[in-house]
This record gives C-alpha cells, structure tokens and sequence, in this order.
C-alpha cells in the first residue's frame, strides 16, 4: 500500500487560508495539517519531524507548505525549512505567502504576455508604476519586473515613506534596484504617469486609485494590470475580465482585470502543488518558481 501524500501548512498567523488548503486538496494531496502562529525558531524542530517518520521513500510522498502575511518572514521560512533537511530525507517546500507570489507571478506574466503581442516588446526597459507596492502582492510584483529587465517605481498611497522602506528591503534582500515616489495628490499620479510604460494596480480592495482623468497623462502607456476585484475597481476602464482589451480614450493602452489574472494565479498555485507531489528531487519553491510557471502558462 502506498504511503499518502501529506502537506504540513506552516503559517506565522491565527489561521491557514482555506483558500490555500482547497487548492492542495484539489491539486491531490491526501492529508493536510495545519501548524499556526509558527514562530521562524520552530521552522527547524517541526521540519526534522515531518521527515524522519516515513523513510527515504515516504518522505517523497511529503511536503511542506508556508503561508502568512509577510514575504520576507516566508523567505526566511522557506530558508531556515531547506537548511533543516538532512538527505535522503529531503522534502519539498513552497511558499506562497497570503497567495501573493503566485498572484504577483500571475500579474507580471500577464502584462508581459500583452507587450509581447500588442507591442512586440518584452520587459526590459520599461517604465513601471507600482501602486500597492507596499503590500505582500506589491512587493513581490516588483521584485519579479525588476528581475525582469523593468525600471520600477513603487508609488506610495500619500507621501514616499513605507515606498522608500520597501525598496531598500527589496534591493537588499533580493539584489534589485526599485526606485519609490509619492502619489497622494492628483498632481502628483499625473507627473508619475507621463513616464509610464506599465501599471500595476495591488492597492486594497474597493479602492480607485486611478481615474480617467489620471490616465490621459499617460501618453507611453501600454499595459494596466488591476488586481481590485471589489467595485469600485482600481484603475477606471479596466474590467474585471478585461485581458488585453483596449482601454477607453486611450491610444493603444490595454488593460488586464483581476479575474483574468487570478485565473492565472489559480492555475499556477495548483500546478507548483502538483510538481511537489512524488517529485524526482525535493523542489523549494519561491516568487521566481511562480513566475516561470506564469511564464509557460500564458505563453
């Protein structure tokens, strides 16, 4: 009889995300068990116990999965997880942090896509504004165009503060050079826009951080992507099923709604659970994981 597939959840917050343990489930993981308020201290001890119990074979049939809020504390999760293995009993670990690394996989990849086709031109150079960067999907989304060969800006929701905080995070632990600027004032988004090749909308849900009347200063537009899904939606003319429809009164701008990219986002979280399940070596699975598997999807 052969051993079942268990995935041990290991998040820093209250609780897992039902969200997360629906798509394993489906993805074909038998047993899911649920670790919570697990501290980075614990990582190892709770790691070393998931692989010690079932043999060289079994273990195989194990894995390990991160979730919370915060990106930088998955990072070091999923480290302190890889560093804890003792081969052969060596498991496989993907984080995804409150979905962002596969949502911010899904978003780049989306918007690249649209430059491939409607532009004949990939990432590298363009001009990007981050608003939302702040965030855990912000954040990752920019540290993925920025690999990419983009110019990125995150913009910060009044003045530049917690921007300026997150891009010397990025630049120091991701080796990425992100630039940060304030958008509280309508003056301000219009001076932003007028370098603007590409935007990414990750604000919280039911907020418009953009209207049409910011839009026209955008003149070098190419790509939206808005991840609101929650009216109003974040960028004015951009649906939530829009991918790569034009956006209206502008030149050839086209836009990418929230559920053409979570579209993408679900098909990629349950893909990176599936290459886990038996694989031939133990995978340790990131924001840049997601993003090539982003890449081959919508390609």
């Amino acid at each position: 009889m052969k051993k079942p597939y268990i995935l041990h959840m290991l998040t820093p917050t209250k609780n897992v995300s039902p969200f997360d343990v629906n798509m394993a489930c489906d993805a074909g993981w038998n047993s899911i068990i649920p670790y919570t308020q697990v501290e980075p201290v614990e990582v190892t001890a709770l790691v070393q116990d998931a692989i010690f119990s079932r043999g060289p074979k079994g273990v195989r049939r194990t894995g390990i999965f991160i979730g919370g809020r915060d990106i930088d504390m998955a990072m070091d999760m999923l480290q302190l997880a890889r560093d804890a293995m003792v081969p052969p009993f060596e498991v496989s670990v993907f984080a995804d942090p409150s979905g962002a690394f596969t949502t911010a996989a899904g978003l780049v990849a989306c918007v690249e896509r649209q430059l491939k086709k409607v532009y004949e031109a990939t990432l590298t150079g363009q001009r990007v504004l981050v608003f939302g960067g702040s965030g855990p999907v912000g954040a990752a989304a920019s540290v993925i165009a920025a690999r990419a060969g983009s110019n990125v800006c995150i913009v910060g929701h009044s003045d530049d503060r917690s921007a300026r905080k997150v891009a010397g995070v990025c630049k120091e632990r991701y080796g990425v050079d992100i630039d940060a600027a304030a958008g509280g004032s309508d003056e301000s988004k219009k001076a932003l826009l007028t370098e603007a090749d590409i935007v990414f909308g990750a604000t919280k849900a039911g907020i418009q951080i953009l209207t049409s009347a910011h839009l026209q200063a955008a003149t070098r537009l190419k790509v939206v992507g808005d991840l609101n899904a929650v009216p109003p939606l974040g960028i004015e003319g951009v649906e939530l099923m829009d991918d790569g429809k034009p956006i209206p009164g502008l030149d050839g701008a086209v836009g990418i709604g929230a559920l053409a990219i979570g579209n993408v986002k679900y098909q990629v979280q349950q893909s990176l659970f599936q290459d886990m399940l038996d694989p031939d070596k133990p995978l340790y699975l990131d924001f840049q994981h997601a993003f090539e598997k982003a890449r081959e999807y919508v390609a």
